[in-house]
């Protein structure tokens, strides 16, 4: 597979550096979900990212395998980790339980940290946000399936944002994951096939001020080498009929000015919802470099009717079949390979850029 060249290349990058660069961070590998420490990767001539959307525990989970054998440093939950909808809070807790009792998920925690946002269907209810009567009870359940200890400043806060810092290779990796539920008001119904239209400019929230505030700090104040941006919803695709952050344009231009104004460095954008896979990008004023939204859904149903949809920043082709992400960051060279894997940890895409 593609990936394991990918690492014996680093390697050889990592044995070509100075001796000082390869003793001077620690080896092992702290399983924290806390934000208040940054983890230590195994590897220092890369940092490998998995992640992924769309799980029904009731359905046959396939790809479990297939992430484990890219050896990765965190896995991300991109959202619908669960299909509860439901406002039983025990029956959700129930579905979490089961969730993780899948043998080869069960290895996955064993091995790898679990990190991650939600989305509608983990939140309780489809397309859902402030209104949904349970969140607040649901929060608490989904932080227990991320192993959020008791303790953590994220049980006491509105919304499951939080971000979490990683050094490969002397390089900072600062994982930030956005809550695209808690805070997010009504949307407009579509028109023409349309399930939604984007609401007039300035009505509605999607982060909401808190949100929002923590977000400028966390991006203007992180010191971070790169930028990885979890939101369960898509960001550049803008003219289908779904939920999608285009819904509330005025959201887009905040989120447009804040990277303008912050000047993060090697940011990507990561989300799910959608059951296809596809790269998507775009220029941001006063960035360098191309932002990247490489959107994985699903990981055990997908779109698979899928017959074609207008998106012009889409980078390749659509994938609709069953698949995860692959995000692999190489910090010596700032080159980043994405890719879409399958069953058997087939490639069915992929691209690179360098930042």
């Amino acid at each position: 597979m593609y990936f394991y060249s990918v690492k014996a290349n680093t390697m050889r990058i990592v044995f070509l550096s100075t001796l000082s660069l390869l003793f001077l961070f620690s080896c092992t590998t702290k399983k924290s979900t806390s934000n208040a420490n940054i983890s230590e990767v195994k590897d220092p001539g890369a940092f490998v990212i998995a992640f992924g959307s769309c799980n029904d525990h009731l359905r046959p989970n396939l790809l479990w395998d297939d992430i484990l054998n890219t050896k990765p440093d965190v896995w991300i939950w991109g959202g619908d980790n669960i299909y509860a909808d439901t406002d039983d809070i025990e029956k959700m807790r129930q579905m979490y339980k089961e969730q993780n009792e899948i043998a080869d998920y069960a290895k996955l925690i064993a091995e790898v940290p679990i990190i991650g946002t939600w989305d509608d269907h983990d939140y309780g209810k489809n397309d859902a946000g402030i209104e949904y009567v349970s969140k607040v009870e649901s929060q608490d359940a989904f932080l227990d399936f991320m192993g959020v200890p008791a303790d953590s400043p994220r049980r006491n806060q509105e919304g499951t944002y939080t971000y979490h810092d990683y050094r490969a290779g002397g390089k900072k990796i600062r994982v930030i994951l956005l809550d695209t539920r808690y805070f997010r008001t009504a949307l407009t119904d579509g028109t023409e096939g349309a399930r939604y239209q984007p609401n007039a400019d300035g009505e509605g929230e999607l982060l909401g001020e808190t949100q929002w505030m923590w977000l400028g700090q966390t991006l203007t104040n992180s010191g971070a080498d790169f930028h990885v941006i979890m939101s369960s919803i898509q960001f550049w695709s803008a003219d289908h009929g779904w939920e999608k952050w285009a819904n509330f344009p005025h959201e887009v231009t905040r989120f447009k000015k804040l990277l303008s104004s912050a000047k993060p460095k090697g940011t990507i954008l990561l989300s799910g919802d959608r059951h296809i896979s596809e790269f998507s990008g775009g220029k941001i004023e006063g960035l360098p470099y191309e932002l990247i939204d490489f959107t994985s859904s699903g990981l055990t149903h997908a779109y698979r009717d899928y017959t074609g949809e207008y998106n012009p920043t889409r980078i390749g082709e659509v994938v609709f079949t069953e698949s995860f992400g692959l995000v692999v960051i190489h910090p010596f060279t700032g080159k980043v390979e994405f890719q879409m894997l399958g069953d058997n940890g087939e490639v069915l895409q992929e691209i690179s850029r360098t930042y």
